[in-house]
């Protein structure tokens, strides 16, 4: 039985490949496999995968022939995956040196649904060490408490998928696949869905993923369209949670996240090319209007005097016809 399943999309990434594959060879175990996931790529990366899969001890290349995005990516690889937990890694990331090892120890020890982990973010040579933001470690508690307090940022907002490991359990109830399309924002309804859904979840201390930022051709460094489906992953965040037992307690959260990344998005509108930045402001006040408004009332208030004004007059704003995400 393949004990762990780890699914690597590439996409014209032939710079950082080599050192993705070699950070994986250094975690290989008999029972684990590496699905690697080429979406298309027009680069070298297509070669270097195929020798990969001749070299790398538990390697399987599949190739799409159509670029899909990173979510349908990662749902290709999940439906070839056959490990009893199942995992995570970017195509221009790498990993400490047996990592994954501790990693499934580490979620067969507590026995829990998934295992949430740290992790060191890379810009140039500065490293940066992200803390998932749950207090207490190597505990099993309830994902839904996790979600909450909506002021703070709490386990769904630390929405990286392979910062962390999931039992095949969740694969079979659906929980892990993410939504097909999706280009940008792709974590944040999965996270979400992961934490009312699942049943058990921890955080522990361990420290072995490498996330490469400010690389030229990864989708946050590019101002094009893609970048605003951002609105359509927190629509469905908020559609899901509405229709949740708890909405009443969970709805505050979604909303003003929601609200803290369209704010986000138009604090840097200079990123993007002249007609996808005019294309945000008016998508922007469309999902503002579509928001429960009593709920978004409460959270502009709630929010710093500059933001809320901002967002206010956004909503304010007229929305040419065909503008909804």
């Amino acid at each position: 039985m393949v004990k762990l399943s780890v699914i690597v999309p590439f996409y014209n990434v032939q710079q950082y490949a080599p050192d993705t594959l070699r950070s994986l060879r250094a975690n290989a175990r008999e029972d684990f496999e590496f699905i690697l996931v080429d979406d298309c790529s027009t680069d070298g990366t297509p070669e270097i995968l195929a020798r990969a899969e001749r070299e790398l001890p538990g390697a399987v290349h599949v190739r799409h022939e159509q670029n899909g995005g990173l979510a349908t990516a990662r749902n290709t690889g999940i439906d070839r995956a056959r490990g009893e937990y199942v995992t995570f890694l970017d195509g221009d990331d790498w990993l400490a040196p047996g990592y994954y090892p501790q990693l499934v120890e580490a979620v067969e020890s507590l026995g829990c649904d998934f295992v949430r982990t740290d992790h060191v973010q890379c810009t140039g040579r500065a490293r940066i060490v992200h803390r998932v933001p749950v207090g207490r470690r190597d505990v099993v508690l309830n994902p839904r408490d996790a979600i909450l307090p909506a002021d703070r940022s709490t386990s769904v907002d630390y929405a990286y998928a392979w910062a962390g490991v999931y039992h095949r359990r969740l694969v079979d109830q659906g929980l892990v696949h993410f939504t097909d399309g999706l280009r940008t924002a792709e974590d944040r309804p999965w996270i979400w869905k992961l934490h009312r859904e699942a049943g058990s979840f921890a955080a522990v201390n361990l420290l072995g993923v490498f996330y490469r930022r400010g690389v030229a051709s990864s989708l946050t460094q590019i101002g094009d369209v893609r970048q605003l489906d951002f609105i359509r992953a927190f629509d469905q965040v908020i559609e899901e949670t509405a229709q949740d037992a708890d909405a009443k307690e969970l709805l505050p959260k979604a909303v003003r996240t929601y609200c803290a990344i369209i704010s986000h998005h138009l604090g840097s509108i200079e990123r993007f090319e002249p007609a996808v930045a005019k294309k945000l402001k008016s998508m922007s006040a469309a999902a503002l209007r579509r928001m429960p408004q009593d709920v978004l009332d409460e959270a502009l208030d709630s929010m710093d005097l500059q933001r809320a004004t901002k967002l206010r007059r956004l909503r304010r704003r007229p929305a040419p016809a065909g503008a909804a995400a």
